[in-house]
């Protein structure tokens, strides 16, 4: 899919960082929280670990319906992935349990968590800021009211085993609204990602001193976003590491591998004159079709949980 991004549609991913911090990225653990906004968010956060060197090795937060999906979701299964229910209570020893387990990971790793819970939608956005204002929290203009027991969770079990958080603001050029359909149709965007780097022994240990920590790093990241929409630009130098051909060359080979014979088996069996064969076929090919938009459908912005709609969230206001 990282494929499909930079050399297929030809995103282009430009990464502004403070050069000082850009040596210890792939060198390093850590929780890298990320906004979201866009359907391909997740994609280019993926897209940005593979410039580092730890794509294979990256972790992330994700709800356990995802375990489902086919392919992806069975990879997750196997790759380590901490799945939640957002029923905290019966989440937090299970994903506690998840993160101990990192914690004897062989490589670096780097754990993405998408803090707001759900993607931002005007009805969810104005949801959440009638929590905010009733819970006395300063109203957010382009966020959602972050997640704290998440990540004080994180942060708790996997401190000493990381050593920073990288703070991950995305948004896109002359106001484009990127979807993973118009990726695998080929259309090129131009993401923009901001990333600080923040150690991780500077956010307090205490869980309500932690949580009011995020909820502050959201109201800078929200300014972040008003900078961005005010210049066309985040602040900071550009520090961009060029696209590695590793994932086209993974893409390539399994296109071979795989295609090749599947091709030639359909030819085959179209060829074969059997009505019945050929009807098979069509509808094998159609349902695999159909299958493959199913799986785009859940990364759709109106598509997307009720997580964050007023009766969940006034129930999980923390």
């Amino acid at each position: 899919m990282v494929a499909l991004l930079e050399w297929w549609s030809g995103t282009e991913c430009t990464l502004y960082t403070d050069p000082k911090s850009f040596p210890f990225y792939g060198k390093e653990n850590a929780i890298v929280i990320l906004n979201h906004n866009f359907e391909i968010d997740f994609l280019c956060g993926w897209t940005f670990c593979e410039r580092f060197g730890v794509l294979g090795s990256s972790k992330v937060l994700a709800k356990k319906e995802l375990a489902y999906v086919p392919i992806i979701g069975w990879m997750w299964y196997f790759l380590e992935i901490v799945f939640c229910k957002r029923k905290w209570e019966e989440d937090r020893s299970t994903v506690a349990s998840s993160l101990q387990r990192l914690r004897d990971y062989p490589e670096n790793f780097w754990f993405l968590m998408h803090c707001e819970g759900t993607r931002f939608t005007p009805k969810k956005h104005k949801i959440s800021m009638e929590v905010a204002e009733k819970k006395g929290l300063p109203k957010l203009k382009h966020h959602l009211l972050p997640r704290t027991k998440g990540f004080c969770v994180t942060v708790q079990n996997l401190r000493g085993k990381v050593t920073a958080v990288y703070d991950s603001t995305l948004n896109f050029r002359n106001n484009q609204i990127p979807t993973l359909l118009g990726v695998l149709n080929g259309k090129k965007y131009h993401a923009d990602l901001y990333v600080r780097r923040i150690p991780l022994d500077t956010i307090p240990e205490d869980e309500s001193e932690c949580a009011a920590w995020l909820h502050r790093l959201y109201q800078e990241k929200d300014r972040f976003q008003d900078e961005y929409t005010q210049t066309g630009h985040f602040p900071g130098p550009v520090v961009s590491p060029p696209r590695r051909p590793w994932s086209l060359l993974n893409w390539l080979f399994w296109l071979g591998l795989l295609l090749a014979p599947l091709c030639m088996l359909l030819l085959q069996l179209l060829q074969s004159g059997s009505a019945l064969t050929v009807a098979t076929t069509a509808v094998f090919c159609l349902a695999a079709s159909a299958g493959v938009r199913w799986m785009i459908g859940q990364t759709e912005i109106n598509r997307g949980s009720s997580y964050g709609n007023k009766e969940v969230l006034l129930n999980n206001n923390d």
